[in-house]
């Protein structure tokens, strides 16, 4: 059985071969990539490199040649061509190529989330539902290392704010997401939807924790929309950006993020690494 992984030298894509590796031959590995001299230096020997991009579909087509599984990592937004755009790109390729299954990662709770984070997610889905494929939806909450910034700063003694409310979050680590999608590539039966999340906590209790870790008054200090969107202006974030965060604020306060769910404890085969521990983990880096 081939398996690919698209967007495989992106820091999720290595450590779900790294992970594929412990059980699949390094040789049954594509790793499909949009700079193969990158690729290739980058990436475990052994495995082969296949150039294709995103925005390209007929090369996606032929760099999926001969798969029978791919793990559909998406892209980033905010280039020329829109994420709806590249990844439909991948589907249309996908089909062509005969691959048979596709396990893409998704977004928290897509099939209900109403943020403007959510939206190339859910018409990805959407898109996916209607292929034809075999599909399984690695519906990952947050990164506890999209938070690096407040860790840092909390560390160092440094007040932060925040808008996200009352909401709770479901951190979990990235490797963590990786190793879960690269196990579920190779179950003889994959669920078609996985709710991939940590413990839901609080900004609050996100706080508490990083203080107890660091032993340092932490003081994360909710406001409002307004105030938080002045601080990031403030704090030299650009204007663009500033908006974004504060839809991502937004995001948690309303809950889209607040995943009630033991599928990546059940998939790893493990609980998931508890917060405090996770904390130190990434402020050792």
């Amino acid at each position: 059985m081939k398996i690919a992984i698209s967007a495989a030298t992106g820091h999720f894509g290595q450590l779900a071969i790294q992970e594929l590796l412990k059980t699949v031959a390094a040789g049954d590995i594509v790793a499909v990539v949009r700079n193969r001299e990158k690729g290739q230096r980058l990436l475990p020997a052994g495995i082969t490199v296949r150039q294709a991009d995103y925005t390209d579909e007929v090369a996606m087509t032929t760099a999926l040649a001969g798969i029978d599984r791919l793990l559909f990592i998406s892209s980033v937004p905010g280039g020329p061509i829109s994420r709806q755009q590249q990844h439909a790109n991948v589907v249309k390729a996908a089909q062509a190529a005969g691959v048979s299954y596709v396990a893409y990662t998704s977004f928290a709770k897509a099939d209900t989330a109403q943020s403007p984070l959510s939206k190339d997610h859910v018409a990805t889905e959407a898109l996916l539902k209607a292929s034809g494929l075999q599909v399984s939806f690695l519906r990952n909450a947050w990164y506890l290392e999209n938070e690096l910034s407040y860790l840092q700063a909390g560390a160092q003694g440094q007040d932060s704010v925040y808008a996200a409310g009352d909401g709770r979050i479901g951190f979990a680590l990235e490797r963590e997401y990786a190793e879960a999608a690269a196990k579920v590539m190779t179950m003889p039966v994959p669920k078609p939807v996985y709710e991939f999340a940590g413990t839901p906590v609080t900004y609050a209790e996100l706080a508490a924790t990083l203080q107890t870790v660091t032993s340092q008054a932490v003081t994360f200090k909710a406001v409002s929309d307004d105030t938080y969107r002045q601080a990031m202006r403030e704090a030299g974030v650009a204007p663009e950006l500033v908006e974004v965060l504060l839809s991502m604020q937004i995001m948690m306060r309303a809950g889209e993020l607040d995943v009630a769910s033991s599928d990546l404890a059940d998939v790893l085969g493990r609980p998931v690494t508890p917060l405090a521990t996770a904390i130190r983990e990434i402020l050792s880096r």
